[in-house]
């Protein structure tokens, strides 16, 4: 009997094990729709570039879109890959030929929980001649101080500027190193977070302070950028504030306006019942002179 009974308790506690995981891993390809979403809205990304986030309940996986654009991703489109960017199962569908940066980077760095690949605009001045991307404001602080460049041609000669092999994936994340954001010389830039919601704060505001920084350029003279002791000070903004949960919100609510996934309101339940359907409006009664006239 007492077998029995630890049996039973084993199997509970398996299924709730098992829920808790499927649940984990809904709410997860949510986000990261969402933050592709977010990306794409805030002008960081269009029809290119992709963001991805490490499996949550497995490290040695990370979840990627199939390939599409990033505006139009949505939660089942994700793709499970192992570290070595090979589909956990053979999808139907095409995927993203880039999807060695994520999981190089991935492997390189145990810490790295998200990866945005992005092409924007306001980066391309700086990437085009070569120039140190330097922090002008303090959200911009996220981006460090002269980030690394790297430049595919040193090591693999003329390619498509694509970096579709492990050995090209495997040199940017050896540029990459310890910091947040790596500058891919002619191509984009690969930004590193602890988090979706980190990296897209990295992503948004990195690109926020490039524009801030070329326009500062055009103008002339010297830049007033902030000095490493600020640097350092401001880039815990994200960490030690209500910050990030404040621009998540903001993003997700562009995000609805522009007609995208709804925003989602923070410290509400994620299963909210569904609003009950209207009653049926009640047929007006016919006026009483009417029914007489007819009986006339």
């Amino acid at each position: 009997m007492r077998d029995s009974n630890h049996r039973r308790v084993a199997i509970v506690r398996a299924i709730q094990g098992e829920t808790s995981v499927a649940n984990s891993l809904i709410e997860a390809r949510r986000e990261l729709s969402l933050a592709n979403r977010i990306v794409a809205n805030e002008g960081v990304i269009d029809a290119f570039g992709h963001v991805s986030m490490r499996h949550p309940d497995n490290p040695r996986r990370y979840l990627l879109s199939r390939s599409r654009a990033p505006e139009l991703v949505s939660p089942e489109d994700f793709i499970e890959y192992d570290l070595d960017s090979k589909p956990v199962r053979e999808p139907s569908v095409t995927q993203y030929s880039e999807r060695v940066i994520h999981g190089e980077i991935y492997k390189a760095r145990p810490e790295v929980n998200s990866v945005c690949h992005h092409h924007c605009a306001a980066f391309m001045p700086l990437l085009a001649t070569g120039t140190d991307y330097v922090p002008v404001f303090h959200l911009g602080a996220i981006g460090g101080i002269k980030p690394p460049f790297w430049d595919q041609h040193d090591e693999f000669g003329d390619t498509n500027m694509l970096v579709v092999k492990p050995e090209e994936g495997a040199s940017l994340a050896r540029a990459l190193g310890p910091h947040w954001m790596v500058l891919m010389k002619r191509h984009g830039v690969t930004v590193a977070g602890t988090s979706v919601r980190d990296c897209v704060f990295r992503s948004v505001y990195s690109a926020r302070n490039a524009e801030y920084q070329v326009q500062s350029l055009a103008i002339g003279g010297a830049i007033a950028s902030l000095s490493p002791g600020e640097t350092q000070l401001a880039s815990q903004i994200v960490a030690t504030t209500t910050g990030l949960t404040r621009s998540w919100e903001y993003w997700s609510m562009r995000v609805a306006k522009a007609g995208g996934a709804a925003a989602k309101p923070a410290n509400k339940p994620a299963n909210k019942p569904a609003n009950k359907p209207a009653k049926p409006a009640r047929a007006a009664s016919k006026p009483k002179h009417a029914a007489k006239a007819r009986r006339r």
